[in-house]
């Protein structure tokens, strides 16, 4: 039998830390217990906010509808010649699944390694790091219409994937809830160490010739270097999005920036570094009231203890208006922000 609870504190199902509480509360282990949920005409009728890992978002106020908070777990594989199809439960934590993949020589997706949330939230987002997006090792996934009680499977195809986009956040957004996950992965490793500072550090390491288990690691040692650990300092990673530019817009401001960190993009179009772009403006490492940047990477914004999302939201609109006001490049937050 569900059980909903009521005024329910989220501080500690999100990674900001954001002290906010929920007027209704569940958490979902089984996909049964969606069609139970929803079978009920007061919770189709209610506002409501799918929960994973809480990693990629900000509570700007409480949430007074339905927290629903996916704990959906498993993971299994099926191998076909060279061919391997991981399906992991949407509320498995996604560096559990990377480890997982990495601990069975399943290659694709090492590069992805410590990146903070659940599997279900991966595809919404489609997460991406260092050269690698969660659409190039994507498969399907089996999601839960809200409307219909019914279930369905989406390809590759039907996601829509685009840069940190997918059709969950675009036209279906809120309609659906992934419970499952599958991935194409291989028995063959394509090692991708081209992007970032890998290669730098499998050097330095003294390796010539690395595996996907040696991508793995020097991957989560170069996020732990840059990035703060949700555990003690709250923060979402990333909080903007690297904007992508049309040639025409980056020929300007390389004109007047000729150091402006950039990367080609699909279409002809460039895309810049926002760490940079934030960095230039002098906020690395800035302190303003309760919350600021981190100290080692002007993308991630922190809570340094008591900040309220109104406060983090606010200072985001410093950053972003600075930015513009500097390069005439207006960014993008990463993060859903909840209000």
């Amino acid at each position: 039998m569900l059980q909903i609870q009521e005024n329910v504190s989220l501080k500690n199902f999100n990674t900001f830390g954001i002290d906010t509480s929920a007027r209704y509360f569940v958490e979902i282990a089984h996909e049964t217990e969606l069609t139970e949920l929803f079978a009920d005409p007061q919770w189709q009728q209610t506002e409501r906010l799918i929960l994973g890992g809480g990693s990629n978002m900000l509570m700007v106020d409480d949430f007074d509808g339905l927290v629903v908070r996916m704990n959906i777990r498993g993971i299994e594989h099926r191998i076909s010649h060279d061919d391997v199809y991981v399906e992991a439960g949407g509320g498995e934590v996604w560096n559990d699944l990377v480890n997982y993949c990495v601990a069975h020589e399943y290659a694709g997706v090492e590069n992805l390694s410590l990146i903070p949330g659940s599997v279900g939230a991966s595809p919404i987002q489609n997460i991406g790091a260092y050269g690698v997006e969660l659409k190039d090792v994507f498969h399907s996934c089996r999601a839960f219409e809200i409307a219909t009680g019914t279930f369905r499977n989406f390809s590759k195809e039907d996601c829509k994937f685009g840069y940190r986009e997918s059709i969950f956040k675009a036209e279906l957004k809120e309609q659906y809830i992934i419970v499952s996950v599958k991935f194409h992965l291989s028995l063959v490793a394509s090692i991708n160490t081209r992007y970032g500072a890998i290669e730098q550090e499998l050097q330095n390491r003294g390796i010539s010739n690395p595996t996907i288990k040696d991508v793995s690691q020097v991957v989560a040692h170069i996020r732990v270097s840059k990035l703060p650990d949700p555990s003690t300092i709250g923060n979402a990673g990333s909080f903007f999005k690297n904007p992508v530019i049309s040639a025409e817009e980056f020929a300007v401001v390389q004109a007047k920036f000729p150091d402006v960190v950039n990367y080609p993009a699909a279409d002809g179009g460039v895309k810049l570094a926002a760490g940079w772009l934030i960095e230039q403006c002098g906020w690395k490492g800035k302190t303003v009231g309760h919350t600021g940047t981190w100290k080692n990477q002007a993308l991630v914004l922190v809570n340094h203890g008591g900040a309220t999302g109104q406060e983090v939201y606010n200072f985001s609109s410093q950053i972003i208006d600075s930015v513009y006001t500097k390069f005439g490049v207006t960014l993008q937050r990463e993060v859903n922000i909840i209000s």
